[in-house]
């Protein structure tokens, strides 16, 4: 099937004043035609818009996304009447392609994705799509640049961009001339001859998506090689693979430009490169400046330069770009994402247990007074068992299918739930210090769960951690000895003064603020503890999924761990008031449609099932596309959510799972009734706000 035809192009179109309302109207659009979930492939398509903008210098904007909505990968394309912002520099968008990709496509559909990406930075083929009289013309010269005539094959996805080229087949990923698809390609001796000359700069570009920016930046920056007299090979770090750059072509570098949004692959390759660093949107707006900026570093002994260490962010010097506190955010969010697959296995492991062994199964046994089930068990048995569930494990199926079973699922829960502090602090290293922070952070995380200073102590040796790594990998020693400064030195050096530091300094003090942070919590009754549940519903709901949501939902999950009704309550009121922004939203679009677009009510049959799962994200199509009335009535219901679960004594025993997981919910009443009473909270606040507002009317009530 082709990625585009007649039924997936709108020429002179009005699709709304927001990207939101174009992005939905064009998603629509591939679900018509039988490709993909609308409402889907829009929440995917604005969650990747809230990463980056993808509006681009020229008038256009390429909205994408890998998808599971989409079952066949797609390109709908909008010739707008009224341009929309899409947070292009030079103002907004004329044209827009939404590329949509299946999250499990094959990598030629993904190959040819990236040769459109890479045609948009030609203006005579903007200009062609600007004239273009039918949707049969735009389909022309879009298959024109996806399947040229006389092209050898599609150009690699993960190639390398060589100075020179000037098409985009063969092996590198070269810059495309969407003028003259089938141009002459040379092979990649060809372009070193001609750069034989020229001074050399080597780069790596790379989006979260891995489709269209990875590409556009990578020919930009060969493009803007080309007219500064210098050999740029690019390395895109995209979604059909990597091709890496060879060594010879790295160490005849004179400098390194990383226009990445996302982490660069084994940078360690490029140790000891002057080294310019940007988000990947600089490549394609600003290509000449950065090379520039790279043929100053070269000349400058005191510029920054790549880290020897894998992963490792790269030590001190001019032309250093990211912030310290940008680093610091980037390296606990990567903790935090680290983590989360171990809270989620481990949490809904020990809920499950509670299903088919009881509440009791986590229990210290009472020896004198044991169940039936654990009649047969000695005294030695007993004694020597720290909970109901090893006992069960011990005494094996003569226990019962239920409390055995069950005595399983909550050891292997809770050997699951032990690695949530090591994995936090050990990632949260490896953002910071490369590899050779990995061993320290976990060891640190170990030494704070043994101290008692719980998720608090993990944050501070994964911070420790990787700054001294990062730091220790900045040094230059001795060529013999730099081989084992990774892989010996710095776990060794690093694992020994966090590990002191734990045991000789840092571990009481941060085990008593731990310590007295759950006595604290544990304390609150009445109107302090409504308090708290109102505060934690205002996180919820204030990103929908961004990180002051992501800081209230590590607080809650973190706390798990302690296994009392204070952390239980507390994981209630994150749950129920994560619900209400999709539900909410959901209840909106179905009460009020006149106010809300085709596309938003298509979203919001959708945002029934995710809010019930909460999945908050299922809100985040509503707030982007109007934050100033969805975001604050979203706030107001969850409030409302989080003071009613703390109100009500409703406490929740697993961490994610929303309606799906009522059998480990303490008062499920309770919890049924707060997140109906938000839900309506919100429903009603944001049709009163649409309403006397200035609320947008559906293009078909």
């Amino acid at each position: 099937m082709p990625l585009i035809n007649e039924h997936l192009v709108r020429l002179d179109a009005d699709l709304g004043a927001q990207k939101q309302d174009v992005i939905a109207s064009l998603a629509q659009v591939v679900a018509d035609a039988g490709r993909a979930d609308a409402a889907g492939l829009t929440a995917d398509a604005m969650d990747r818009e809230g990463k980056a903008a993808t509006g681009l210098p020229g008038g256009f904007a390429i909205p994408h996304c890998r998808s599971a909505a989409v079952s066949e990968a797609s390109l709908a394309f909008a010739r707008l009447s009224n341009p929309v912002d899409f947070g292009a520099k030079d103002g907004p968008a004329d044209l827009v392609f939404l590329i949509a990709a299946a999250a499990d496509g094959d990598a030629d559909h993904l190959k040819l994705l990236t040769k459109l990406a890479r045609a948009l930075v030609k203006k005579d083929f903007l200009a062609s799509l600007r004239a273009a009289q039918s949707p049969a013309d735009v389909v022309a010269l879009v298959d024109g640049v996806l399947n040229p005539p006389d092209a050898a094959a599609p150009g690699a996805a993960g190639g390398v961009a060589a100075a020179g080229a000037a098409g985009a087949a063969g092996t590198g990923a070269t810059a495309v001339s969407a003028a003259t698809p089938d141009a002459a390609t040379p092979d990649a001796a060809t372009a070193g001859e001609a750069g034989a000359d020229r001074p050399v700069i080597v780069a790596v570009t790379a989006c979260p998506t891995g489709i269209a920016h990875t590409y556009m930046a990578a020919d930009s920056l060969v493009a803007a090689g080309q007219e500064a007299g210098v050999d740029v090979q690019v390395e895109t770090q995209g979604s059909g693979g990597v091709t890496p750059l060879p060594a010879s072509v790295i160490s005849g570098a004179v400098a390194a430009i990383f226009a990445t949004d996302v982490g660069v692959k084994e940078k360690e390759r490029f140790a000891g490169l002057p080294v310019i660093e940007s988000g990947v949107k600089r490549g394609i707006n600003e290509p000449a400046k950065m090379i520039e900026e790279a043929l100053a570093a070269s000349k400058n002994p005191n510029a920054r330069r790549v880290s020897g260490v894998a992963g490792a962010s790269d030590g001190a010097g001019e032309g250093a770009q990211l912030g310290w506190g940008k680093r610091i955010q980037q390296a606990l969010m990567t903790g935090v994402s680290y983590m989360i697959p171990f809270v989620a296995a481990g949490g809904l492991l020990i809920a499950l247990s509670f299903l088919v062994g009881g509440y009791g199964i986590a229990l210290t046994p009472d020896c004198a007074n044991l169940p039936a089930w654990a009649a047969g068990a000695t005294a030695e048995q007993c004694a020597s068992a720290g909970s109901y569930a090893a006992l069960a494990y011990d005494l094996g199926p003569a226990a019962g299918l239920g409390p055995w079973l069950g005595g399983i699922l909550n050891l292997v829960g809770s050997a699951a739930f032990g690695f949530l502090v090591p994995a936090l602090s050990g990632y949260i290293a490896y953002a910071l210090g490369g590899r050779p922070g990995i061993a320290p952070g976990f060891v640190g995380g170990a030494i704070s769960v043994t101290l008692g200073a719980g998720f608090i102590g993990g944050l501070v040796t994964g911070l420790i951690a990787g700054l001294l790594a990062m730091w220790l990998a900045s040094l230059k020693p001795p060529r013999w000895l730099a081989g084992l400064m990774p892989v010996v030195i710095i776990p060794l050096t690093v694992t020994l003064i966090v590990g002191g530091l734990m045991y000789l300094l840092l571990g009481a003090p941060l085990a008593a603020i731990t310590n007295g942070l759950y006595a604290f919590l544990g304390g609150m009754t009445g109107g302090s503890v409504i308090l708290l549940g109102i505060i934690l519903g205002l996180m919820m709901c204030f990103d929908l999924g961004g990180p002051v949501n992501k800081a209230a939902y590590l607080f809650a999950t973190a706390g798990l761990s302690a296994q009392t009704e204070a952390s239980f309550q507390i994981m209630a009121a994150v749950m129920a008031a994560g619900m209400v922004p999709p539900l909410a939203m959901a209840l909106a679009t179905t009460v009020r449609k006149r106010l809300f677009t085709e596309p938003e009510i298509e979203n919001g049959r959708t945002a029934w099932l995710l809010g019930a799962s909460f999945i908050s994200e299922g809100a985040i199509p509503f707030g982007a596309a109007d934050p100033l009335r969805v975001i604050p009535s979203m706030m107001l219901g969850g409030a409302v959510t989080g003071a009613l679960t703390m109100a009500l004594g409703v406490g929740s025993r697993a961490p994610h799972g929303g309606i799906f997981v009522l059998f480990a919910i303490d008062n499920p009443i309770g919890f049924i009734i707060a997140i109906l009473a938000g839900m309506i909270v919100g429903a009603v606040a944001v049709i009163a706000a649409k309403q006397f507002f200035g609320g947008k009317k559906a293009v078909a009530a």
